[in-house]
């Protein structure tokens, strides 16, 4: 019974999200205050539906019944609590259904708290995220409905993917659909603005918070799936350029150009073209992210589905409102006249620079990751494109914005000598330079890469703490006005910080991680750098639903032990999946990373053993960078409507009661 409840609702939200994009679509064109208000309940109504759907769903994998076909094929009773919980997204059908109730939050979030936006506005802004509901709704309903009953229901089921029962998978990807689906109110905001045919500086302040939201989701969902790679998949890497992860990467890159040119919209008036077009690239390539995940022409072990009739339909969604969103910017193309006039040097140049170089490298990924399947569709050979194409194509793109940022930050706007804007960084440059000079004098061989991370994260995390000093003027009390600085300009800070840090752990971990593998016998230690391992024992065993194989080892140095190290190889019957567990001793320099292999015919075990310098740096630097957005959209002119938007509101009100 609440099987066929959740399907009612999801059926109903589908109906009310086909009210949400007419009736406020038609009541802003003959500014209808009537009709216009009716956007702002029907978001609430379709977010509600949509979570008795979802809540319907999740009810199904919580209490195993397996007479949903949904259920018998992604979970298992003896499965733990948490990932049958997680079993709900962890599938084709029931992550469709937690994207479009995403979809249906943002709207109502818009509604609840849009009260500073224009009455004909924010009905438009409604209005296309309704759309966007329509289109996925409708999508589930015809093309992939969860609430499928079996005829014969099973005694249990057939278990999730062992990979994705972890709790860094069970998280990743509702924090990745926050991302995602976020870009999608950008775009809303981006085609509202199209068809109004007006954009200033109150548009700018009114979508930064949403891609500051969407921005912060989507790092924090990476780095969960970064860290789940690592730690899970047992090849002691953080990033392979897989297809589904360059499909999140792209859209990452395309948020964070479209924060920093809103910046520009807002405090200059300029770049207004440029920065419709990221909103609607930045939503178009979360669009091509889940068609690459659900269309199966690209191969991945994230992949949900393996079907290319549903991606064909996806591709048509994505088609309708990225072709749509790109005829209304052409058409529109008149009306985003820049306003605001910058010289050569100065902070306008800069982030234009910052653009460029963002949308280049998202370019370069986007390539890269579809290559193989346009080199087999037109040229019929079978390619691929690995990580060395991609280090080498991306990288310096990298370090050129890593050059710039802290200059950047430190010009004026309009106009700017850039000698004396460089002035109080010019020390800095100096010791950041001395930084890469130590790393490539201590190191043994003469790789450039950690040298170059090294200088980059020292030019970076020095070159914020120049910055914040500068904002505090002179004179006495210096910290007392550094305390007070706006939250806006300490997340700006810390996200700046937060990407040195990142920068300086893939460069580390990338230039110096050391490796071994041997088979190795029981009570007769070996040495990897600066530490000795000794296997002591192997376990055979079950656990919930799987049977693993333990290691058990000692990790010594200076002849301490510090550590007792326990990899295992586990092996799913169900699934007939196995999969490998890495034992990690974690520490702020460095990780020492086991995996145990198999019993070779000498009695003796292999064992792959990596030390990993500055592996938690990459974390701890994605953990800043989200924090920092998260203490800039705490920030107070966020929440309150600039006075040019105040003024457009009441205009607008005027009108339409006319």
């Amino acid at each position: 019974m609440i099987t066929e409840l959740g399907h009612f609702a999801l059926i109903l939200a589908f109906l009310v999200a086909i009210v949400q994009t007419v009736i406020p679509l038609i009541g802003a064109q003959k500014r209808w205050p009537s009709w216009m208000a009716v956007a702002e309940p029907a978001a609430g109504a379709q977010f509600a539906l949509t979570a008795v759907a979802f809540g319907a769903l999740m009810y199904g994998f919580i209490v195993s019944d397996f007479s949903l076909q949904l259920v018998w094929a992604n979970s298992h009773s003896a499965k733990p609590m948490l990932y049958k919980i997680s079993g709900t997204w962890g599938n084709h059908e029931g992550s469709m259904l937690l994207w479009v109730l995403i979809v249906a939050l943002f709207g109502a979030m818009a509604a609840w708290f849009g009260n500073g936006l224009p009455p004909t506005l924010r009905a438009r802004v409604l209005s296309v995220q309704g759309a966007i509901a329509v289109a996925f709704s409708a999508f589930i309903i015809f093309t992939s409905n969860p609430f499928l009953r079996l005829d014969t229901p099973p005694f249990d089921g057939q278990d999730l993917n062992p990979l994705l029962q972890d709790p860094g998978l069970a998280f990743h990807p509702p924090f990745l659909y926050l991302g995602y689906v976020g870009l999608s109110m950008t775009f809303s905001f981006a085609v509202a603005a199209l068809i109004e045919g007006r954009v200033d500086a109150a548009w700018g302040r009114w979508v930064r918070p949403w891609t500051l939201a969407a921005w912060v989701f989507l790092t924090i969902g990476i780095a969960l799936g970064s860290w789940w790679a690592y730690y899970e998949l047992g090849w002691g890497g953080f990033w392979f350029w897989d297809p589904v992860e360059n499909a999140s990467f792209m859209p990452w890159l395309l948020a964070a150009a479209l924060l920093h040119s809103a910046i520009v919209v807002e405090k200059r008036e300029a770049l207004k073209s440029w920065t419709i077009l990221l909103a609607i690239l930045a939503f178009g390539f979360s669009l091509i992210g889940t068609f690459i995940v659900r269309s199966g022409l690209l191969t991945s072990v994230h992949a949900f589905a393996n079907d290319p009739e549903r991606g064909i339909w996806i591709l048509l969604i994505m088609g309708f409102f990225m072709g749509g969103a790109l005829v209304l910017f052409t058409l529109r193309a008149g009306a985003m006249e820049a306003k605001g006039v910058f010289g050569l040097a100065s902070r306008e140049s800069a982030l234009v620079v910052n653009n460029l170089l963002l949308a280049v490298s998202c370019f370069v990924v986007f390539v890269g990751t579809m290559w193989p399947l346009v080199a087999e569709m037109f040229f019929d050979r079978k390619l691929s494109v690995g990580p060395p194409f991609f280090n080498a194509a991306f990288t310096p793109f990298m370090v050129a914005l890593g050059l710039i940022l802290p200059v950047g930050s430190v010009l004026p706007w309009k106009r700017a000598n850039i000698l004396r804007a460089m002035k109080p960084l010019r020390y800095v440059f100096l010791l950041a330079i001395a930084v890469g000079g130590l790393a490539y004098a201590m190191q043994s061989g003469r790789s450039l890469i950690g040298p170059v991370g090294m200088f980059l994260g020292a030019w970076l995390v020095m070159g914020v703490v120049v910055e914040l000093f500068q904002r505090t003027g002179r004179g006495s009390n210096r910290m007392g006005r550094l305390a007070r600085l706006p939250r806006a300009d300490w997340g700006k800070a810390v996200a700046h910080a937060g990407l040195g840090i990142t920068m300086a752990g893939i460069a580390g971990l990338t230039a110096w991680t050391v490796d071994d593998i041997r088979v190795a016998q029981f009570d007769q230690p070996w040495t990897i750098g600066n530490y000795e391992l000794t296997l002591l024992d192997v376990q055979e065993d079950r656990g919930p639903n799987y049977l693993y194989t333990r290691g058990i080892l000692t990790l010594a140095q200076d002849g301490e032990v510090i550590a007792e190290m326990r990899p295992e190889k586990r092996f799913y019957p169900v699934a007939q999946m196995p999969t490998t567990e890495a034992a990690i001793d974690y520490d702020l320099i460095r990780d020492v990373y086991v995996v145990i292999g198999d019993e070779q015919n000498n009695g003796g075990w292999t064992i792959r053993t990596y030390i990993k310098p500055m592996t938690n740096w990459i974390w701890i630097g994605a953990a800043l960078m989200a924090l920092g957005g998260l203490l800039s959209l705490s920030d107070r002119r966020f929440r309150v409507a600039a006075g040019a938007g105040r003024r457009r509101e009441k205009e607008d009100a005027v009108v339409a009661a006319e």
